[in-house]
């Protein structure tokens, strides 16, 4: 069994707590689904939020999602003038047999623009 790192993210209209519940849960739903993975294949995920979200850490969300039992971490993105606003960010690492290539990185709403190379 190998450990890859999964990426996804996804984009909320506004900084709303239940928003970022909402999209966070539906982010990490998204992302064990589409590689077919269960909690217990995640060996960590580190979520990060542009400095416009505040309303809450997206790790309470990921926990409040089901990862009851690992380990996570939230984090500001850096502030980069022009960036996309309202993005919540997920890098997780799994315990897979999938091959690199064949990893499901996942871009929700908004935020699939920002990988246009995915077919989501």
């Amino acid at each position: 069994m190998a450990v890859r790192a999964i990426r996804g993210a996804t984009q909320i209209d506004a900084d709303s707590r239940d928003l970022l519940l909402e999209a966070t849960a539906e982010l990490v739903r998204e992302v064990l689904e589409r590689n077919a993975l269960t909690a217990d294949d995640l060996i960590s995920v580190v979520l990060t939020a542009t400095p416009d979200l505040t309303s809450e850490f997206p790790a309470y969300a990921a926990r409040q999602a089901g990862l009851s039992d690992v380990p996570l971490l939230s984090a500001t993105e850096i502030a980069v003038p022009g960036a996309m606003p309202r993005v919540i960010r997920l890098l997780a690492h799994v315990e897979t047999d999938l091959p690199r290539s064949s990893v499901k990185h996942v871009y929700l709403r908004g935020a699939a623009a920002l990988r246009t190379d995915l077919n989501h």
